[in-house]
């Protein structure tokens, strides 16, 4: 979603640097040219993500380009930078043909870190991740990729899950801050690791994660067809373990993802990752993710949410246990909630969920373009704007 006041200015200019006209641009983007007329003036300050994903690919643009999204750390960067894990991320040390270095700092002393440490901070790092806090985080992955590279260096292959999770932490990072071309360099790094690694689980979890990245770079096809072939070939049997079962639930909520943004029916893989909810019973965690009924619960409310379809969003987000969410899950919960009323004409009871969103991260808050559009709604449709609405349009930059 994009930025409030930010998606009228960047579409009149990619327009403009085409030479496209308004007419054109709804011709060949399959859109209405009131539409268009209306985000360049202003009249509207957001409009879905499938037509947005079409805005971008009529104009040969990266949705971010459209988008504005951008990294928001402001004074909770907390010591971190973007540059440094961009650099651990695109080391000339990990080049072919060179034997040495691994992008390791200067005055590192090249001993490598026992795996029992290195797991425990990277699970450490995961937490700060999943708890929103990207500024002390973006402080330690970088150096986090250094050792764990170091580690795999000299230990082999079973340095190659933590190796492969740290890639993967910084993808996730790096798609929150905006940066999706990163994001897909430093997933493909943890695919290459865990594929040299002795755990198909662990693979399978970090092409979910770049199944991820293609949805926010509107390759909704790609991302699917990627997230489907994962599941097929990590299919498991009634003998599976647990974590094997969390695993192929989330894998194939990477592949539920862009088939709802795509405007297709979801109906077979809701059944399917139900079913696998059922066979756990509750919530499990592996991998540094978790997976159970909570989960469906939660993609069910974004599924209606994406459709536009309050009721059933609203009733699928009553068998949400926020007791089983991460904070950023259950931010991300909130925003969905926050939609339905919205599109229910019921802007009091969105932004109550919209402050509750930002109450349980707010740096996460700040970085989520579908909070900035849903506060830039409800403040338009409230006669008289509440202090905690005009708090939140504060808090997203409006």
């Amino acid at each position: 979603m994009p930025e409030v006041g930010t998606i009228g200015r960047n579409l009149a200019r990619l327009r403009r640097e085409r030479s496209m006209s308004q007419e054109g641009l709804a011709a060949k983007a399959g859109l209405s040219k009131d539409l268009i007329a209306k985000l360049e003036q202003g009249r509207r300050s957001s409009c879905r993500v499938t037509s947005l994903m079409k805005l971008a690919t009529a104009l040969d643009a990266e949705l971010t380009d459209l988008t504005g999204r951008r990294e928001r750390l402001g004074a909770d960067r907390d010591g971190g930078s973007v540059l440094a894990l961009r650099d651990a991320i695109l080391s000339p040390s990990l080049l072919p043909g060179l034997n040495s270095g691994a992008g390791l700092d200067a005055d590192d002393d090249g001993t490598p870190t026992p795996l029992i440490e290195l797991d425990a901070a990277i699970t450490a790092a995961h937490d700060r991740y999943w708890s929103g806090e990207f500024g002390p985080l973006l402080s330690v992955v970088a150096g986090l990729i250094i050792e764990a590279r170091l580690t795999y260096r000299n230990t082999g292959v079973s340095a190659a899950g933590p190796l492969a999770q740290s890639y993967q932490l910084a993808a996730s990072l790096m798609l929150q801050l905006g940066k999706a071309d990163l994001a897909a360099i430093a997933a493909e790094r943890g695919i290459a690791v865990a594929a040299e690694g002795d755990d198909e689980l662990q693979w399978a979890t970090i092409n979910g994660t770049y199944a991820w990245v293609l949805l926010r770079q509107a390759r909704l096809e790609e991302g699917e067809a990627l997230a489907v072939r994962v599941a097929e070939q990590i299919e498991p049997d009634f003998k599976a373990r647990p974590e094997h079962l969390v695993v192929w639930g989330n894998v194939l909520l990477n592949a539920l993802a862009p088939r709802v943004v795509a405007g297709k029916d979801p109906a077979d893989y809701l059944s399917l990752v139900s079913a696998v909810a059922g066979r756990l019973g509750q919530k499990v965690q592996a991998y540094q993710t978790a997976f159970g009924p909570t989960s469906v619960a939660m993609q069910t409310a974004y599924t209606y949410a994406v459709l536009r379809d309050p009721g059933k969003t609203l009733k699928a987000a009553r068998n949400v246990n926020p007791g089983d969410l991460t904070r950023i899950s259950y931010g991300r919960h909130l925003l969905d909630v926050a939609q339905a009323h919205v599109d229910a004409r019921q802007p009091r009871a969105a932004e109550v969920q919209l402050a509750e969103a930002r109450k349980a991260s707010p740096v996460w808050f700040r970085h989520q373009g579908l909070a900035r559009s849903l506060v830039g709604e409800v403040r338009e449709e409230l006669t008289r704007p509440s202090p905690t609405i005009r708090s939140l349009a504060h808090e997203v930059g409006i």
